[in-house]
């Protein structure tokens, strides 16, 4: 018996020792680049989902809002880039429709746009784990013109582009009477 307890605590004092070396352990460039896209999709799917559906189409009037984006399409344009971001960094096609009749215009109802917009980040989270130490600095060519990119630098653009949209999402939330998600805590 004693035995068995001295086998049994050298087991869990060794498996103790294993995960506080892994807690340890430097991240990953996937690592990191993913946590990017965990934070931004974190607050950005939780904001899209709590304005109503009535309100998907609601845009500011007062002041200096001419031709402003709809809440919807401010949901829609930041899963259409991150499409097209992540295609780049994968260097093939967007899986979906991106122009034309069946692109993200051809999207309306609430639950129709919120899941482009999962989607969009789960392929997004696909681009960004498949940068390594070894091509992250390769060049790739933009989504946006015919200059190249990094696959490290397109990979930055998930979180800083969708908080630029996300917190015009806030301020429609807000005007609408709803407290985003993020600050209900």
């Amino acid at each position: 018996m004693k035995k068995m307890l001295l086998i049994a605590g050298v087991m869990l004092a060794f498996c103790g020792l294993c995960a506080a070396q892994a807690k340890d352990a430097p991240k990953t460039i996937p690592q990191i680049l993913d946590g990017g896209v965990k934070a931004i999709e974190g607050e950005f799917i939780p904001a899209a989902e709590a304005m109503p559906e009535d309100k998907y189409s609601f845009a500011p009037t007062n002041g200096e809002f001419k031709g402003v984006r709809t809440f919807a399409q401010q949901v829609k344009h930041v899963a259409a880039v991150n499409y097209m971001v992540a295609a780049a960094i994968l260097e093939e096609k967007p899986p979906v429709e991106l122009g034309g009749e069946n692109g993200p215009d051809s999207i309306k109802s609430k639950a129709e746009i919120v899941k482009f917009a999962k989607d969009s980040f789960t392929y997004a989270h696909k681009a960004v784990t498949s940068i390594t130490s070894e091509n992250a600095t390769g060049e790739v060519k933009s989504p946006f013109g015919t200059n190249k990119l990094t696959r490290a630098g397109l990979a930055t653009m998930f979180a800083w582009h969708g908080f630029d949209h996300y917190g015009q999402m806030v301020v429609y939330l807000r005007m609408n009477g709803i407290v985003p998600p993020a600050s209900r805590q």
